[in-house]
């Protein structure tokens, strides 16, 4: 039985694509998520996938189920989809708010990758995490989740750094995409096509075009990359198309 992917947030949009894109490639999965519920319902359309039900903003008990699931069956690499969009203009955000969102996206990924760090080095595995266009674009409103994930983009590199050469770390930045996650922002059409036309790609994203992209990193094609953070935002990052 070949060792397995750890799809933390497996339940997420995203998570639950790139647990069936590497599923259809012939990978093992093992889901982690808080919510049981979406997490069986998401196993089962794998057909049958091992999960665990885990808070990662505990760490103990994150380190703790990370290490159970690499002794049971090693690990061939880790993808950490947990994240959360949190939007307020600086003057309402709390520090409560700050601390949140910097333990759900930062140490969070850092947990995990060091709870699993001694079955990802026996297996030469691969390690993706999950930022945003804004970590690297100023936008309004988005000071919390801005200042966690540039932390998760700084994380990546010392991560790569550390682990290297056994293990290869690298994170992908996406722009808005179609997920449950972003229900509030897309499920109006009128707002979803006017932040579409934002991008010179004019569209959002769909989870599996994030997918594509964390597979790609996890996998044996992208052998010689690490310490990378990869845009997939419809060139929103990078292109203007509008003067």
């Amino acid at each position: 039985m070949p060792s397995p992917i750890l799809v933390l947030g497996g339940s997420g949009g995203i998570g639950s694509a790139l647990a069936r894109r590497l599923v259809a490639d012939g990978q093992a999965v093992h889901l982690l998520a808080r919510d049981r519920d979406r997490l069986a319902e998401v196993a089962q359309g794998l057909g049958g996938a091992p999960f665990t039900v885990c808070d990662v903003t505990d760490p103990d008990a994150l380190s703790g189920a990370v290490k159970a699931i690499a002794e049971k069956g090693g690990l061939a690499g880790v993808a950490y989809c947990v994240g959360s969009i949190v939007l307020k203009p600086l003057k309402r955000i709390q520090a409560d708010d700050l601390v949140a969102t910097f333990r759900l996206n930062a140490v969070g990924a850092a947990v995990a990758v060091q709870a699993a760090e001694q079955a990802l080095r026996a297996s030469h595995g691969s390690v993706v995490l999950f930022s945003t266009v804004a970590a690297g674009a100023g936008f309004p409103n988005h000071t919390a989740i801005a200042m966690a994930k540039g932390a998760v983009e700084a994380l990546t590199r010392s991560l790569a750094a550390d682990l290297a050469p056994d293990v290869r770390v690298n994170c992908v930045a996406p722009s808005l995409t179609r997920t449950p996650l972003a229900a509030s922002l897309t499920a109006s059409e009128p707002v979803a096509k006017s932040i579409a036309s934002l991008h010179p790609l004019p569209r959002l994203g769909e989870p599996d075009d994030i997918a594509a992209a964390a597979a790609f990193l996890l996998g044996a094609d992208s052998g010689w990359i690490t310490g990378q953070v990869l845009a997939v935002d419809g060139g929103r990052s990078s292109v203007r198309t509008k003067g």
